[in-house]
């Protein structure tokens, strides 16, 4: 048990569930469902049925891949009592391993009974997308070669958070796939990676003593720091090629650039360990603002 839950009262069963659903990580779900959306609307196709499945089988898929990971990092030993983050259910004995599990399989079980009807709409390439983003829920810290603990949790983040999920829910409405879309998804994949790159700087001395071997344990402290600041700059680069390509509208995530910028300034002043916890609130919540500033800019 960790010395979090040893000086705090426990949380109760609803509370656990919660805390393993981690609620703060649900707007890396939502975000790329709503850029999809808006270039959608841009391009003169809306479906809201679509809209409103897409969303909730993104975050049922978010949740699942929550639990995977929690109930997986305890059975890798990934997670300790040095951990630094939110404390983890499985580990700190809040929840079983089987409890997890069983609501890994719900919330995947949940968001392919979804996907049929987003298959019906979009055919093989969502039922392929579906597939593939449960499996790579799973696999990101599960089965025998998990490639989270192999140095590609940025890469499986950004295609899977930014270019699948946008041009994926941008193809649900209109039935293609635009170059504005792969550019506003390559934006949005450019933060939520960000979110993964300051999550594993905090954590990259931990990880490297338990055998997990994220981007961050194997580039060091110093080049994380610069690739979480070269996310962050890329995405409004993206911004403004994408103004200048199509509308002046598509500058308006530029509003949300002095957060970014608080955002990047402790990582880049060298802070550490629990005191990178707000930069990841931080980035999660500059995710959000920019993602709906570019949905709402796609409208305008």
């Amino acid at each position: 048990m960790t010395a979090t839950m040893t000086t705090q009262a426990r949380p109760g069963f609803v509370k656990a569930w919660m805390l393993a659903a981690r609620p703060a990580t649900l707007s890396a779900a939502a975000v790329p469902v709503l850029v999809g959306t808006g270039a959608a609307i841009h391009a003169g196709d809306f479906n809201p049925f679509v809209l409103l499945a897409a969303l909730l089988a993104a975050l049922l898929i978010q949740i699942g891949t929550n639990f995977a990971n929690d109930v997986f990092d305890f059975e890798r030993g990934a997670d300790t009592d040095e951990r630094l983050g939110p404390p983890r259910v499985t580990q700190s004995g809040l929840l079983s391993p089987r409890d997890v599990r069983l609501g890994m399989v719900a919330m995947f079980g949940a968001a392919a009974l979804l996907g049929l009807y987003l298959a019906w709409i979009g055919g093989w390439p969502i039922i392929a997308i579906g597939t593939a983003s449960i499996i790579a829920g799973v696999a990101y810290t599960g089965g025998p070669w998990p490639f989270g603990y192999h140095g590609l949790g940025d890469v499986f983040v950004f295609c899977f958070f930014g270019l699948i999920a946008v041009c994926g829910t941008y193809y649900l409405h209109t039935g293609e796939v635009s170059g504005l879309s792969v550019a506003a998804a390559s934006g949005v994949g450019f933060l939520i990676t960000a979110i993964l790159v300051v999550n594993n700087l905090r954590d990259r001395a931990t990880d490297a003593r338990t055998g997990k071997r994220t981007l961050a344990v194997r580039l060091g402290d110093r080049a994380t720091r610069w690739q979480f600041a070269a996310l962050l700059g890329g995405a409004y680069a993206v911004a403004v090629a994408m103004a200048l390509a199509s509308s002046l509208w598509l500058l308006l995530p530029l509003l949300s650039l002095p957060l970014a910028v608080r955002v990047a300034a402790p990582v880049m002043r060298g802070s550490d360990g629990r005191a990178l916890n707000l930069t990841l609130k931080g980035t999660a919540r500059l995710t959000l603002v920019y993602g709906v500033l570019l949905a709402a800019a796609f409208v305008l």
